[in-house]
């Protein structure tokens, strides 16, 4: 599929130095296939990852299509905005692995793949026939990663679980409560697509072993666990060492630490960090005494003060606006930027100038706007080979390759 985009090739954000050799294939990963049994957002995410690569990504779906194809805005049924941004570059092939026949497709799939991922339940999987004892036989060199929910050797394991159930369990919910009447919820599917990016990098890993060992194995990642490290990591606190009195959490962060701070006209995020940037800010802000009082050139001093410090701030940054206090930053080289409404990204000055927003003619939903891949490569270079498939549209052709026909188990080609 050709891909049109509105901007010239020559504005596209430069990938390979002029001096560089010329491109040698379309991503990283050009000659990997993939199988991918995932759905929802965590599966679909690591995929993509693959996908912008260059791997060259199957996507299996039931006849009723992933789930996710119903969630978020939507022009036609089973093409919403959440599917088009998750499902870039993959070839999509409706197979019914209830029937025999969908079953045996998916074996024929499965002897010409480098990889294959899924995020069903264990027991799910091996119910249909397609564990990691079941595939290694039909293809003893492919990376088979298993996304979880729990990790399979814990009494959750055959639990379900979605994003809202780890961000309860991994203590991002109880981090941010501190300090709120409720708890509430992260604004986003965090859970889902940490663990994603976290599952694309375990398989790229597992890519590397068996190129360098000859090897396949079988990888999983379970979402719990990959998601309490990721919020342990500054939070550990006092659990860091056994019989210390202190609580775990990153105080900075938890106890009226570092937030959004109320300008003149707004709000802004602004972070002095150094003592260098502290000097600055206080100087400029006409608060120079603030300096010594709370001890800012000693490092472990001015973390003691940190909430008084933040005080101090907060109070300070009222007394101008926030196109004022920009400038100021910039000029003393303090970290800042103004609060970004979602809609008002596309018009963010460095996303224009790196043109991070594309738009395209897609084949059914017409013109569509989507974030290009973002890792950039000075030999392989990523793009948005294929825009996000309807329903089955490559069944034929990806089983044709295969060497099998569309049967019984196959839906027909949207």
């Amino acid at each position: 599929m050709t891909v049109s985009h509105s901007h010239p090739a020559a504005a596209a954000p430069q990938q390979t130095p002029s001096a560089s050799p010329a491109p040698v294939a379309d991503g990283p990963l050009a000659g990997i296939r993939v199988i991918d049994l995932t759905a929802v957002v965590l599966g679909p995410m690591c995929t993509r990852e693959l996908a912008d690569f260059g791997a060259d990504v199957i996507k299996i779906e039931p006849p009723e299509g992933d789930m996710m194809r119903s969630n978020g805005v939507s022009l036609h049924p089973g093409m919403s905005s959440i599917y088009l941004a998750l499902n870039r570059n993959k070839r999509s092939v409706v197979l019914d692995l209830k029937t025999q026949e969908g079953r045996q497709a998916l074996v024929k799939l499965i002897e010409g793949a480098d990889v294959l991922v899924h995020n069903m339940r264990v027991a799910a999987i091996e119910r249909l026939g397609f564990g990691y004892e079941a595939v290694r036989q039909i293809n003893p060199r492919i990376v088979y990663c298993a996304a979880t929910a729990f990790g399979q050797n814990g009494p959750y394991r055959n639990r379900p679980a979605f994003d809202d159930v780890i961000q309860a369990s991994c203590g991002l919910v109880g981090a941010n409560a501190i300090g709120h009447d409720a708890p509430e919820y992260i604004a986003s599917l965090i859970a889902d697509k940490t663990t994603g990016l976290a599952v694309a990098n375990a398989v790229l890993a597992a890519i590397v072993c068996r190129e360098r060992h000859g090897i396949g194995q079988y990888v999983e990642v379970p979402m719990l666990e990959t998601m309490t490290a990721f919020t342990l990591t500054e939070h550990m606190g006092g659990m860091t060492f056994p019989g210390n009195a202190a609580p775990a959490g990153y105080a900075r962060l938890l106890h009226g630490g570092r937030q959004p701070w109320p300008t003149a006209d707004g709000w802004i995020a602004l972070l002095p960090y150094t003592e260098r940037h502290w000097r600055a800010f206080f100087a400029f802000a006409g608060h120079e005494s603030l300096i010594e009082k709370y001890g800012i050139s000693n490092r472990h001093t001015r973390n003691a003060n940190i909430q008084k410090i933040y005080a101090e701030l907060r109070n300070i940054t009222k007394t101008k606006t926030t196109a004022e206090w920009l400038t100021i930053c910039d000029e003393i080289d303090v970290p800042c930027a103004p609060i970004y409404a979602l809609d008002d990204l596309p018009s963010h000055p460095h996303l224009q100038a790196v043109h991070l927003f594309e738009d395209a003619q897609h084949p059914t939903e017409g013109p569509i706007r989507q974030v290009r891949p973002t890792a950039l490569f000075s030999r392989t270079p990523t793009r948005v080979r294929r825009l996000a498939p309807s329903l089955g549209q490559h069944t034929a052709e990806v089983l044709a390759q295969a060497g099998i026909g569309e049967s019984g188990g196959a839906a027909p080609s949207a």
